[in-house]
């Protein structure tokens, strides 16, 4: 099966549960008018699209069928899936462009932050690409245990100190490794600990110190992993987590498991933050750069 056929497996339950609504709402109006508007409205903001977002994208539909003169109901969802695609914009890769890259992997405990690292690693590795892992989340002994099984599964390196090390400490002789071993990536595991931010913050501030101290003039990756199944919830957390680092991309994680993908149109319209990797199912090559098109098309085909 290829990955768009994966892709659009995985967003069944969202396509049914989101477009379902949408067509079965077009179907019950003769005519396009305000309380189509706002019945459509009230749709995209119960399948997980966010308020803030359902109401620019229904302010878009009222200004393009008045342009364009469109009174048939049916039309409508061509202009949606028009509107859908223009937010979330053009895929955006990981720069991955220096000898070493680094990508920092932040978000909560449980959102498969651990096996995303495994499966990147494993797809960059696949492409010819040197790979480390530094296990820099020292918070839980379990989160370097199963690192490590998630690295020998991909056949790369992995470096680690004991529970409870400096973060810093780790991704510093990671990078000393990376260059002692002319690596390409560098992937940095971190603690998934919101609920004190300011030392997340300063954990951060710290780790992102050492790689430009360390690797100066890196590419560097900032990326915050969100569980999809959680809905509204990943979007809270990716503004919280806005808050304390420098996001430049997400990871959407389990879009397979739930009816609520269209989370991801609301990250990117609220949050301006582009959506990078997406994974659909536990294989170790289930992980994909996110294109647009092919979600788009996955969702209103």
């Amino acid at each position: 099966m290829g990955f768009f056929e994966k892709l659009k497996a995985g967003l069944k339950k969202t396509k049914d549960s989101m477009m379902g609504k949408i067509e079965r709402l077009l179907h019950s109006f003769t005519k396009i008018d305000e309380d189509l508007f706002e019945e459509l409205e009230e749709t995209l903001i119960t399948s997980d699209i966010g308020v803030n977002t359902a109401e620019r994208i229904c302010d878009e539909l009222r200004s393009r069928v008045k342009a364009q003169g469109i009174t048939d109901p049916m039309e409508v969802k061509d202009l949606l899936k028009q509107i859908i695609a223009e937010m979330l914009g053009e895929e955006v890769p990981l720069d991955l462009s220096t000898t070493p890259s680094v990508i920092l992997v932040i978000g909560v405990n449980g959102v498969g932050k651990t096996t995303t690292i495994g499966k990147l690693s494993y797809q960059l590795h696949n492409e010819g690409k040197k790979v480390i892992v530094a296990a820099a989340d020292t918070f839980r002994a379990a989160a370097i245990d199963q690192l490590e099984v998630w690295t020998e599964r991909a056949g790369v390196d992995i470096i680690k100190h004991n529970e409870g090390s400096d973060p810093a400490s780790v991704v510093f002789d990671a990078l000393s490794a990376a260059k002692a071993r002319k690596t390409d990536v560098v992937i940095c595991d971190t603690a998934g600990r919101l609920h004190n931010k300011k030392n997340l913050m300063q954990e951060l501030q710290k780790i992102s110190r050492i790689v430009h101290q360390q690797a100066e003039g890196c590419a560097l990756e900032v990326l915050l992993a969100l569980d999809a199944t959680t809905g509204q919830n990943a979007v809270n957390q990716a503004r919280q987590f806005n808050e304390v680092a420098d996001i430049t991309g997400i990871i959407l994680t389990k879009l397979d498991g739930t009816a609520k993908g269209g989370i991801i149109i609301s990250i990117t319209d609220d949050l301006k933050v582009p959506v990078k990797l997406v994974t659909v199912g536990e294989k170790i090559d289930d992980i994909q750069p996110f294109n647009t098109h092919d979600f788009v098309e996955a969702l209103f085909e």
